[in-house]
């Protein structure tokens, strides 16, 4: 019973470790996006996106407006947007994605990470020709026509539609676009009155790499501890 109740806490502790993080990430994006567009969600596309992400993770409607009343303050960070590359052990290319008020701070850590894990953190542009920045919506398929919906979104950037399932094994609807075509979608989507998920730019692998399962382990671990400092965002690798 005992032995239960840990696992069960455990678990527990994960799912708020995990929320935690999302929210910090989340609240980051906010930031960004208000400072490149103000605090109006109609008349702000990047941070109406960020509100359906927020969403998308459960964060609670005072949070979310507490982080646009901090991004207006005059007391704000300034966080900006910067992308690591570099090799986990075994060849597998990562891209680290942080938010970051302090650079200097941030490349130390990731450094640290790559070099205590087996990694090598490389220069701009040694590995990022091996993914694809692309535009990822996540879309609520009730009511959709899909094959209606492709057709339409087409003219509108769409590179390629299938069906996905959330965290929760939920029903989603995957549509994909270049990155340049990102806010033409998003206009598309809310001009339609589509119910989208979430809405995100995401590197996609274009080269993947296999490996046997304890090698494997080997870059999950420095996946895991770049993804646990605080100033990553998201981590992009290609393993398979």
């Amino acid at each position: 019973m005992g032995r239960i109740f840990e696992t069960r806490k455990h678990t527990m502790f994960a799912r708020w470790d995990r929320m935690a993080k999302q929210f910090t990430r989340i609240g980051k994006d906010i930031a960004i996006a208000v400072r490149a567009g103000g605090g109006d969600p109609a008349n702000n596309p990047a941070l109406r996106r960020v509100i359906h992400n927020a969403r998308a993770v459960n964060m609670p409607k005072d949070k979310i407006e507490a982080a646009i009343k901090r991004a207006l303050g005059k007391d704000a960070a300034n966080y900006e947007t910067v992308v690591y590359e570099g090799y986990a052990p075994h060849g597998v290319a990562l891209l680290v994605e942080t938010a970051t008020d302090n650079p200097t701070r941030t490349v130390a850590s990731v450094r640290s990470a790559f070099n205590k894990h087996g990694g090598n953190l490389g220069i701009s542009g040694s590995v990022n020709f091996m993914f694809k920045r692309m535009g990822v919506f996540r879309i609520n398929p009730d009511g959709i026509d899909q094959d209606d919906l492709e057709l339409y979104l087409i003219d509108h950037g769409l590179e390629e539609m299938g069906e996905s399932t959330g965290e929760k094994g939920e029903a989603q609807i995957l549509a994909r676009c270049d990155f340049p075509h990102f806010g033409q979608m998003q206009k598309a989507l809310e001009d339609r009155g589509v119910a989208v998920i979430s809405a995100e730019s995401e590197y996609i692998c274009i080269t993947p790499t296999e490996l046997p399962e304890a090698d494997a382990n080997d870059v999950l671990e420095l996946v895991d501890k770049l993804e646990q400092d605080d100033d990553v965002q998201k981590v992009y690798h290609t393993l398979v």
